[in-house]
């Protein structure tokens, strides 16, 4: 409860003064409804979606099912996080190892079992910090983590669309790449700017560094009680940390993007490039099928 407050009456006070005007007894009556004690202080502020799509559904299919439908939208976050995190751990993995491989050619060996258990735990460590945070950071971790999250996925997003750019353009089928390199270009533009933006503002309600030089400011001067001096150091460079992440992951991004082009360009040219992996596409007629 560190963002909206210990209890439920000063929960009730910040998230009215946000413009949703809210009781205690509303809360209190939702929550039943839902088939709960309480909402507050849930991680991650995960009830927050899930009343939302219990709402939508019961509206679907009945108000009976109300409380159905909130813990099976609190199974699918639960479950949408730990697939996220299982693929997000497995394409890190080869990455990494893809990137050791080029110092150490055994690190590259996607067989090699020290490679795989090495490679595989500097990932873990990566993600693994971010939940210590979300343990320890009194604003829940999601101060942090959320705009990551955004910035990743979207990033993540951009670099699927490079990579599916290339292969159309190395298959020989450039007249089909515009499909995959025109919303490759949107979400490049608009994704490096939403991060630019984020980092840079000078509006501390926006800007990684203008908050954490804000905060920095406060402590320096005195301005900040005794309870949030304390926990100001560890916010102070978990927005830095956001801010360096944020300019690193843009960074790989318009890496991959070059480095698309440099092939992409290789290939019009006629000039040779490595071999294509993919297996080429096979019609199966309805007499081959089982």
């Amino acid at each position: 409860p560190g963002v909206v407050g210990a209890t439920a009456d000063a929960a009730v006070s910040t998230i009215s003064g946000w413009g949703f005007p809210v009781t205690v007894e509303q809360m209190q009556s939702l929550a039943h409804s839902m088939g709960e004690s309480t909402l507050f202080a849930r991680t991650g502020g995960a009830p927050s979606l899930a009343v939302g799509m219990a709402s939508i559904f019961s509206n679907a299919f009945g108000q009976g099912m109300l409380a159905l439908w909130y813990h099976f939208a609190i199974m699918f976050e639960a479950v949408f996080i730990l697939t996220t995190l299982d693929a997000g751990t497995r394409v890190g993995r080869f990455m990494l190892q893809d990137a050791l491989g080029h110092a150490w050619k055994p690190m590259g060996e996607t067989s090699w079992y020290p490679s795989v258990l090495l490679s595989s735990a500097l990932v873990v460590a990566g993600w693994g910090y971010f939940l210590f945070i979300g343990v320890v950071d009194p604003n829940g971790g999601i101060n942090i983590l959320w705009p990551l999250f955004g910035i990743a996925n979207q990033l993540l997003a951009g670099i699927a669309l490079c990579v599916a750019t290339g292969i159309l353009v190395k298959q020989g089928k450039l007249r089909y790449a515009w499909v995959t390199a025109a919303p490759l270009a949107w979400l490049a533009i608009i994704t490096t700017t939403a991060t630019w933006q984020k980092v840079t503002s000078s509006d501390a309600r926006v800007g990684f560094l203008a908050a954490a030089d804000q905060l920095a400011d406060k402590l320096a001067s005195g301005a900040l009680n005794p309870e949030a001096a304390a926990v100001a150091p560890q916010l102070i460079f978990n927005q830095r940390l956001d801010a360096a992440l944020a300019m690193l992951l843009t960074a790989i991004l318009w890496v991959v993007i070059a480095d698309m082009l440099r092939v992409s360009s290789r290939v019009v040219r006629g000039l040779p490039v490595l071999p294509s992996s993919e297996a080429p596409a096979v019609r199966v007629t309805a007499e081959a099928r089982p």
